[in-house]
Order: C-alpha cells, then sequence, then structure tokens
C-alpha cells in the first residue's frame, strides 16, 4: 500500500523555479554545444556603413583566437583553458567557468569588404567591424522637378 501525501503548492512552485532557473542557466551562461566544443555567443548589430559583432572572452590573448572569412562564412575559434587542479589541492564548491574549445561560424548576408575587416580586443571583448560594400550603403536619391 502507498501513502498518500499532501499537496502542496509551495514546494511545486519552489521545484518549477529552480527548473527556469537551470533552463535560463543553460541557455544564456554557457552557449550552445556543439560537436567541437560550444558555440560563442556573440552579440551583432547593423550601422550605416558597417555590421559590427562582439564577443566576450575574458582571459584569452588575442593570438588564442583565429578568426577567418570565407566567402561570406565567418568563423571564430578558441580555446579557454582548464586551470590546473591537482588533486586534494583544491575543494570547488562551485565551477561555473567556460573552459574547453569553442567555435562559431556565421552567414554573412550582406556583402562586406573582406579586405577592411577590423577586429580590436580590449578588456576581455572581441569587436569585429566588418563594412558594407559600397552597392549595399544607403544612397540619398535627389528628386528633379520637371
Amino acid at each position: 500500500m502507498s501513502a498518500m501525501t499532501r499537496w502542496n503548492p509551495v514546494r511545486d512552485l519552489i521545484t518549477m523555479r529552480e527548473a527556469m532557473d537551470q533552463l535560463m542557466n543553460e541557455a544564456f551562461t554557457r552557449g550552445r554545444e556543439t560537436r567541437q566544443g560550444w558555440a560563442l555567443p556573440i552579440d551583432a548589430y547593423v550601422t550605416q556603413d558597417a555590421l559590427v559583432l562582439k564577443a566576450d572572452i575574458p582571459g584569452l590573448k588575442p593570438e588564442d583566437v583565429s578568426i577567418t572569412l570565407e566567402g561570406d562564412t565567418l568563423t571564430i575559434k578558441g580555446e579557454f583553458k582548464r586551470e590546473n587542479m591537482e588533486k586534494g589541492s583544491q575543494n570547488y564548491l562551485l565551477q561555473e567557468r567556460v573552459w574547453g574549445k569553442f567555435e562559431r561560424t556565421l552567414t554573412i548576408n550582406t556583402p562586406i569588404e573582406a579586405d577592411k575587416v577590423d577586429a580590436t580586443f580590449e578588456n576581455g571583448v572581441l569587436t569585429l567591424t566588418l563594412p558594407k560594400a559600397e552597392a549595399v550603403k544607403p544612397r540619398s536619391i535627389n528628386i528633379k522637378r520637371v
């Protein structure tokens, strides 16, 4: 015979909250898992003259990151090294920082001037500026009076 448990809505609410917290943490803090590692989270916006991409890569040096542009495909690769953990030297209570290889491949749908792409690295933030080709930049058209 099984025992009956009194329903407690607060207990169920806390369980739902924990599930949502875990879902949000996995979705936004770690990036998406891929076969090669995890996908680097990127912010992208467009200006009148360029596409701008930003990615947080704290603790890495510019030479630790590989950026390639092949046709309309942009790829950013790198690796966060795991700290050396000697057996018994550290007793982690939490270990949430990401480590391992990352890769992000994007298809650029706007024609750009590949030879003028600029990459900067400041305070752990990689910024890529991809200038739009002249043919796709907005132009003002004057109306003639007839």
